[in-house]
């Protein structure tokens, strides 16, 4: 099937003239800057002078962009850089959704800002559940749910909450099935034994893949998140986006910590190791019934008395995520990896739950 985005895109972002920023305008790094309405004498942080923080930031994140195309290989021209992956999101609502009329599909259980951004945005959302205890896609059920007013698919992989990966296969079929936009959220990928998808951006012009900063490489106060796509959807992207939408500090900061790679890489071994310790050892607890197989760096347990465990942990200043209310989740607890000193402490803890 033919991917067309004119045949997708609402009819008013065809039409819209996108905000014009100072920084766009003029694109040299040197000047007398006497453009854009800023405080020409500095900024009132002193400790920040060199970061020039009375001017305003890169509107498209070049720098960004290029240093990140050389560890994905990536051309620039198919990133987004965002205010977090749910600003990606919502922008993917806003461009081809139009409300009241369109809908998308979502496979829960799994990431919540998908749907919560839908309601946002008043789109429908149809909802095709995951396959009991496998967690895979219920391909053939996704196929019969698209209607000619679906424009999005969101598919999380690993996935949040269960951890597992989709099958290439099924998410391969929906693409080549789909006239519509397949949102492949990849924002637990460096966990996985499974690739990023990044490569088959070539293959696919409906595929927009998501990711973020803020798990592996551990800069989740930044609140930075890319979109990677064609040309022609990040264009999309970037008429909608506010002008500045990732500040100064944000963006120096992510280039510096794209300077660590071989830090990233060793948590990232780390969290994996220890993801598997404690998924052994967890086991090993009588009050513990199954530990979901996890590509991610969390894993989701399922346990007898789910809110009694919950309250117990918490009151031991042990927080983790009840996932009881979470279709096919029932019973289950989702717990992060930590430090080793930190799941040591929390299976401890476990350990002295008494039912």
């Amino acid at each position: 099937m033919k991917f067309e985005l004119n045949n997708i895109l609402r009819e008013n972002i065809k039409k819209l003239v996108p905000y014009s920023s100072a920084r766009e305008e003029y694109k040299g790094k040197s000047g007398i800057f006497l453009d854009a309405n800023e405080n020409s004498f500095g900024s009132s942080i002193s400790f920040l002078e060199e970061l020039n923080l009375n001017r305003y930031p890169d509107t498209l994140q070049l720098n960004l962009k290029e240093k990140f195309s050389k560890i994905n290989g990536l051309p620039t021209h198919n990133m987004f850089f965002g205010n977090g992956s749910d600003e990606a999101i919502d922008i993917l609502f806003r461009a081809f959704c139009d409300p009241q009329k369109d809908n998308v599909i979502v496979c829960p259980p799994t990431y919540g800002m998908y749907e919560v951004s839908a309601n946002i945005n008043d789109v429908e959302v149809q909802k095709v559940p995951l396959i009991a205890e496998t967690f895979q896609l219920d391909e053939a059920s996704i196929l019969k749910t698209i209607n000619t007013n679906t424009k999005l698919i969101f598919i999380c992989s690993p996935n949040n909450p269960t951890g597992n990966g989709a099958a290439w296969n099924s998410i391969k079929t929906i693409l080549e099935k789909f006239n519509g936009i397949v949102v492949l959220d990849e924002a637990y990928v460096n966990f996985s034994k499974c690739e990023s998808r990044i490569n088959e951006l070539r293959n696919y012009p409906n595929l927009v893949i998501l990711q973020t900063l803020s798990k592996a490489w551990g800069l989740a106060g930044l609140r930075v998140g890319m979109a990677f796509a064609s040309e022609c959807i990040i264009d999309v992207f970037n008429k909608i986006k506010p002008p500045y939408n990732i500040n100064s500090v944000s963006q120096n900061l992510a280039l510096k910590a794209l300077d660590n790679c071989e830090q990233v890489n060793e948590w990232v071994k780390m969290i994996i190791t220890e993801r598997e310790r404690v998924a052994d050892e967890m086991q090993k607890i009588s009050i513990v019934l199954k530990v979901y197989p996890s590509e991610a760096n969390f894993i989701l347990v399922k346990v007898t008395d789910v809110n009694g465990i919950y309250k117990f942990l918490e009151s031991k200043l042990i927080i983790v995520r009840n996932r009881n209310t979470v279709a096919l989740c029932e019973g289950c607890l989702r717990f992060t990896i930590g430090t080793v000193t930190e799941n040591n402490e929390a299976l401890k803890i476990l350990k002295e739950y008494k039912s």
